[in-house]
């Protein structure tokens, strides 16, 4: 939330009524030869497994693409993204996020997240609980004792109003009304997904409301850098520039300290395996099952990488830029083979990574953390992006 200043909204508006061609491939692979390798390259979901009514509204899949053949499957389902197809070091596309071959996939699924962009509170708060000018609010607590990820209903399970801008970018919009989830005022909230030509997915947000409130917006992609079904992300090599991390409670909740990371597991401030210290002996890893904790980023602005992730087979690099003040880093901790993925193979146990663009973890509660407060007249408007290419 890097800015409250009130800005006209100046993307172009092209109307339109209709889903690209491009969703209607099927999802069936197609057998390539490759150096006498025989491999196999993913297609996207078909648009019609995507076609249903939600709480009386339409379900819709949406396909991105820029000029290199980069492609992105969205649907207004939880503004999800459901497919993000990038090439690897060898030219072959490689879908990169886990999700579902149908709206029903999403529906049913175990892993509430996937692909999901995320509010009104992105993260914990604590014991579901916080107050604002004095008033105390109480949310739906849906993780232990707390709230994560704005409670229920959260924006993953929600459909949201579609406008296709071009070939290139999808503009996603909701209302959150008024004690949605127990939280105040009437929430217009605004999410552009856009592919650019060099090769990456920019996520913008905005947001504006009536009573003063909290906000704290991001994704919630699952990567695999291999591709989905690949296999274990240990060994994808990660670099994250924090030299601060939050630690937190037994509940995930930060203890409101700000801690260095430096001799720590939590040290990425130079490229380290996912794997290499995530089974060292440290109450912070127990408590989280391993990474799953707020990275205090060094100062940055949104031209300059603040994370870099590496498949260890795929050559697939992807740098994230944000203006946020800190990235959730998650290991896929809590997967536990329960969910069918579109690539044909379950989601088992750290077979996907999230980095999640963000303010603190339970911001409300803890006045010496960066503020999520929101009021009337001002814009929440904030942008991160993820950027791919490949290192041979």
């Amino acid at each position: 939330m890097q800015s409250f200043i009130k800005k006209p909204f100046l993307a172009a508006a092209i109307a339109c009524s209709i889903l690209f061609a491009a969703c209607n491939q099927s999802t069936k692979t197609t057998t390539i030869m490759t150096d006498s390798t025989t491999t196999t390259t993913p297609k996207l979901p078909p648009a019609s497994a995507f076609e249903k009514t939600i709480n009386g509204k339409q379900t819709h899949l949406y396909v991105l693409k820029n000029k290199h053949g980069m492609e992105a499957a969205i649907t207004n389902y939880g503004g999800r993204i459901v497919s993000l197809l990038v090439p690897d070091k060898n030219g072959k596309l490689t879908d990169v996020v886990l999700g579902f071959e149908s709206v029903e996939g999403f529906e049913n699924s175990k892993e509430p997240y996937y692909g999901a962009t995320i509010g009104r509170y992105g993260n914990r708060i604590a014991k579901g609980k916080f107050k604002l000018e004095g008033k105390e609010y109480t949310l739906v607590t849906n993780n232990g004792p707390n709230t994560l990820h704005g409670g229920k209903p959260g924006f993953q399970e929600v459909v949201w109003d579609a406008k296709v801008i071009d070939s290139a970018t999808l503009e996603l919009s909701y209302l959150a009304k008024d004690m949605e989830a127990g939280f105040p005022g009437n929430l217009k909230v605004k999410v552009t997904y856009t592919i650019t030509d060099d090769n990456a997915m920019k996520v913008s947000y905005e947001a504006t409301t009536d009573k003063t409130t909290v906000v704290n917006l991001t994704n919630h992609a699952f990567f695999n850098l291999n591709g989905e079904g690949s296999g274990t992300i240990l060994n994808h090599l990660v670099q994250i520039h924090a030299d601060n991390y939050t630690p937190v409670d037994s509940t995930l909740i930060p203890t409101g300290k700000v801690e260095s990371v430096t001799g720590t597991p939590f040290d990425f401030t130079k490229a380290t395996t996912i794997g290499a210290r995530i089974n060292t002996k440290n109450q912070q890893l127990k408590d989280g099952k391993g990474y799953d904790h707020n990275f205090v980023l060094n100062q940055h602005d949104i031209n300059t990488a603040i994370a870099t992730v590496i498949g260890d087979k795929s050559g697939i690099k992807m740098e994230v830029f944000t203006e946020e003040p800190a990235l959730q880093f998650y290991s896929g901790n809590f997967m536990k083979s329960k969910n069918m993925m579109k690539g044909g193979k379950k989601d088992e146990f750290r077979t996907s990574f999230a980095m999640e663009t963000q303010h603190y973890p339970d911001s409300p509660n803890q006045m010496s953390f960066p503020t999520t407060v929101l009021n009337p007249g001002q814009t929440y408007r904030t942008q991160s992006i993820y950027k791919f290419s490949v290192v041979k």
